[in-house]
């Protein structure tokens, strides 16, 4: 996403960013009934009210999380295709070592990483790049900046006697929104790093195709081919 879209996007103003993120991974926890597939992850509505309800935000990515990734086991179990000679009795007699797994065809892997798990990934990335980008840039609407700026006013206007107190110099100025959404992005990010790393390793063990790149330079891949021109 380029500088000058999320500009466009940064002062888009949309109400009620808890019902909209609600409804924008929603869908993701719902598989269609006649699908193997779970749904992806779609991003909502990027504004900054959104960004600084931090409640809003955190539930997508939770929910996208848990419909993707923290269930990837269950997810990569669903691509198994069925036996199609139907059941077999005897094969109750033949003991599975625990902790085996099928393995899943590649063309149900491919697919699945195509249509729901990078789609996923980058709804995320999405959030979390536009959200970057409102806790960096100029905020004129934080409602708390006259309250810091009286704060900050009365610390200057006290008259400290550090013999008697040495710590009642000290003034903490309350924080901006935009510091608080920083923090929590950076946290975000340090999670997320680690919740797809864990993905992609199931996901190269269970489709075993020889690839050992690791999960942002897939992610990367699929991005280039889905930027690259068709002829």
């Amino acid at each position: 996403m380029t500088a000058h879209a999320l500009a466009g996007l940064l002062w888009t103003r949309r109400p009620a960013p808890e019902a909209d993120a609600t409804h924008a991974t929603t869908h993701s926890t719902r598989a269609a009934s006649g699908d193997i597939m779970t749904a992806p992850s779609t991003a909502p509505t990027l504004t900054p009210q959104f960004c600084f309800t931090t409640v809003a935000l955190r539930d997508f990515l939770r929910i996208s999380r848990g419909a993707v990734d923290d269930s990837i086991t269950q997810n990569l179990n669903a691509l198994v295709t069925p036996a199609k000679s139907g059941f077999d009795p005897a094969s109750t007699s033949v003991r599975t070592p625990r902790g085996a797994a099928r393995q899943i065809d590649p063309r149900s892997c491919q697919a699945f990483k195509d249509r729901v798990l990078f789609p996923s990934w980058q709804a995320r990335s999405d959030v979390l790049t536009y959200c970057a980008y409102v806790a960096t840039s100029p905020d004129p609407d934080d409602p708390e900046t006259s309250l810091r700026a009286a704060e900050t006013e009365q610390s200057r206007e006290r008259v400290v006697d550090e013999r008697l107190d040495p710590y009642s110099g000290r003034y903490f100025p309350r924080e901006a929104r935009t510091e608080k959404l920083a923090l929590l992005l950076r946290q975000e990010r340090s999670v997320e790093k680690i919740v797809r790393s864990r993905t992609w390793g199931l996901v190269q063990e269970r489709c075993g195709n020889g690839n050992f790149q690791d999960a942002e330079a897939a992610l990367n891949q699929w991005r280039q081919g889905r930027e690259a021109p068709r002829t």
